[in-house]
C-alpha cells in the first residue's frame, strides 16, 4: 500500500510488513494445501501438437490410476481426481507440507476439437500422458492443383 494522501505521522510501514507477512503465511500455510491446487494450477501440464493429434502430459506423483477421471468435450480436457495424503496419522506433527492432497480438477482448453473415440491415456513414473486425435472431418487436407 502506498501512502498517497497520508502524512508521515499516519503511515505505518510496520503495519504493511505485518500485512505482507500475514498474506505470505496464508499463501504457504493455509489449510495445509498448496495454493496451486486451489487456483487450478495443479497438476502441472505440458501440451504439444502433432500432425493429427494433441498430446497433454500431467505430473501426478502419488495419484493412483484408479483415482484419475478424464473427460473430453470438443476442445476442453478435464483432469480430475484425488491424491490421498501420504500418512493417515491424524496426530502427526508436520514440519513441512508442500505436496497437496485431496480432490482436484483442472480444465485445459485445447487448440483444436478432438474426437472422444480417439483418446488414449497412459501413466508411467507419475506422469500421465493423454493423446487425443482430431476428428477425420477436421483434419487438414492437401489439395492437389491441376494444370489447365
Amino acid at each position: 500500500m502506498l501512502n498517497y494522501g497520508l502524512s508521515p505521522a499516519q503511515w505505518d510501514p510496520f503495519a504493511e510488513l505485518r500485512q505482507l507477512q500475514s498474506q505470505m503465511n496464508r499463501m504457504f500455510d493455509g489449510d495445509g494445501r498448496s495454493q496451486r491446487v486451489s487456483d487450478g494450477g495443479w497438476p502441472a501440464v505440458n501440451m504439444w501438437m502433432g500432425d493429427d493429434s494433441v498430446v497433454v502430459t500431467a505430473e501426478m506423483p502419488g495419484v493412483a490410476q484408479d483415482d484419475i477421471d478424464l473427460t473430453v468435450r470438443e476442445n476442453t480436457l478435464i483432469i480430475a481426481g484425488k491424491r490421498n495424503p501420504s500418512t493417515d496419522d491424524e496426530d502427526a506433527a508436520w514440519h513441512r507440507r508442500e505436496r497437496p492432497a485431496g480432490e482436484f480438477s483442472r480444465s485445459i482448453r485445447l487448440p483444436l476439437r478432438v474426437d472422444p473415440d480417439k483418446v488414449e491415456a497412459r501413466a508411467k513414473n507419475g506422469v500421465l500422458e493423454i493423446e487425443m486425435g482430431r476428428p477425420d472431418a477436421e483434419r487438414p487436407r492437401k489439395i492437389k492443383v491441376k494444370a489447365s
